[in-house]
């Protein structure tokens, strides 16, 4: 069975593996759900990126949206990553794990003033502007501080990804960046803005995108405004042009993550801006297919429309299936010879919508565990206490060694910092 996130994701025998541990096992060990994360995966993932772009001036920021552990953060920072942030609280963790301020960069439609004075305290690389409005609050703030705020605006090219509308974000119609007919004027203010210093120019158009076509069609845009921006006298140091290259979740076949750079380097080399720095910002590929979400079958039930097999993984653990409609492979972790039966795989909460999985085929019991796949990305950072349900543990596994990097939230914690009326 070739599965989403092999090789290091395999059945041996009966049993499912993470690299060199048996998924049923740590499900034994440390409760259920549970997120798996595997390390070798992920720099696997990475390793493409790191290869296209070597012997170029480069930056590769890791979008920590995508999974926020710390841990997950320590293993990229040591393969010479840095990071791209979207809120206080993201800088907070990358801080925390020791990673220089000078290596992340600040995206984001809504930063709040105080994120801002955070970020110009710690000295991050790069404020990834996406609006007029934001370029007159930071330059405030900047001046404020007593500090410099180093900029790009981040363009909107009016090109469509061919993704789910809620992960599109290089329209016209889409609430990210600036629109392609205002940036030079926008640049033209930047540059006059005190505490402001313009270092370069960003463009991400979307999410889960699964052809280079896109992507080229964003960067040619983008040229044409670094080159009439700059014959305005306005230098630009680095192009920043996003990340969300798909992975897959079931049949999709997005193109390696080196062909996509590939491809990139040959258009700025071929357009005379190779000599550009280039930085970009994969979350999901780096990711998504490095995780499983694991879960236990609580009961069977049968309908005489549906059959449904209910977990104890729900759409506060894993929001995709009913955010997006998102179909995610479901397997088991140990194999059995029983006929298989279809199910729709739902949770306990109390909402038609949690579901996780529609019309699986599938031999299990209760106390049998499921293994979501290609759970690495968006599962546990979209996690919620809804129905006041503690969120899952998290576990990193190396090798054969699994390493606990998220206690299980237990209800006290829950609600610790409510209070009481008199």
């Amino acid at each position: 069975m070739n599965l989403p996130g092999a090789p290091f994701l395999a059945y041996r025998g009966e049993s499912l593996y993470l690299e060199d541990c048996a998924l049923d096992a740590l499900a034994e060990r440390f409760g259920t759900p549970l997120y798996v994360y595997s390390q070798a995966a992920m720099l696997a993932a990475l390793a493409p990126y790191q290869r296209a772009l070597a012997g170029r001036d480069h930056l590769i920021c890791y979008a920590m949206k995508a999974n926020s552990n710390l841990a997950v953060l320590q293993t990229f920072a040591r393969a010479g990553c840095g990071f791209d942030i979207v809120s206080g609280g993201e800088l907070a963790r990358v801080l925390a794990v020791g990673v220089s301020a000078d290596r992340v960069v600040f995206s984001g439609v809504g930063k709040t003033r105080e994120e801002m004075r955070l970020a110009l305290q710690a000295g991050v690389k790069c404020f990834n502007v996406e609006s007029e409005a934001e370029l007159e609050v930071l330059s405030a703030m900047a001046v404020q501080e007593g500090r410099t705020a180093r900029i790009s605006l981040r363009v909107n090219p009016d090109v469509d990804a061919g993704t789910h509308p809620y992960i599109s974000t290089g329209l016209k119609a889409n609430k990210f960046g600036v629109a392609h007919e205002r940036a030079v004027a926008l640049y033209r203010r930047a540059a006059g803005l005190p505490g402001l210093e313009v270092v370069g120019i960003d463009c991400h158009i979307g999410s889960q995108i699964t052809d280079v076509a896109p992507y080229l069609d964003a960067l040619d845009r983008v040229l044409d405004l670094v080159e009439a921006i700059e014959a305005e006298g306005i230098r630009l140091h680095h192009l920043d042009l996003g990340g969300g290259l798909g992975i897959t979740y079931t049949d999709e076949a997005p193109p390696t993550a080196d062909v996509l750079i590939s491809a990139l380097l040959q258009r700025l080399d071929a357009r005379g801006h190779g000599h550009r720095m280039v930085m970009f910002e994969p979350g999901r590929s780096l990711v998504g297919n490095a995780g499983v979400l694991l879960t236990e079958v609580l009961y069977l039930k049968p309908g005489e429309e549906k059959n449904f097999c209910i977990v104890d993984a729900a759409m506060n653990d894993l929001m995709r299936p009913a955010m997006y409609e998102a179909t995610m492979g479901i397997v088991p972790t140990r194999l059995h010879n029983a006929s298989p039966v279809t199910y729709d795989v739902v949770g306990p909460v109390c909402e038609s919508g949690d579901w996780l999985g529609r019309d699986r085929a599938l031999a299990v019991q209760p106390g049998a565990r499921l293994a979501i796949l290609s759970a690495g990305a968006y599962g546990m950072t979209m996690a919620s206490n809804y129905n006041t349900r503690g969120r899952a543990a998290e576990v990193l596994v190396i090798g054969d060694q699994a390493h606990l990097v998220r206690e299980r939230e237990q209800p006290a914690e829950l609600f610790r910092n409510e209070r009481l009326l008199p």
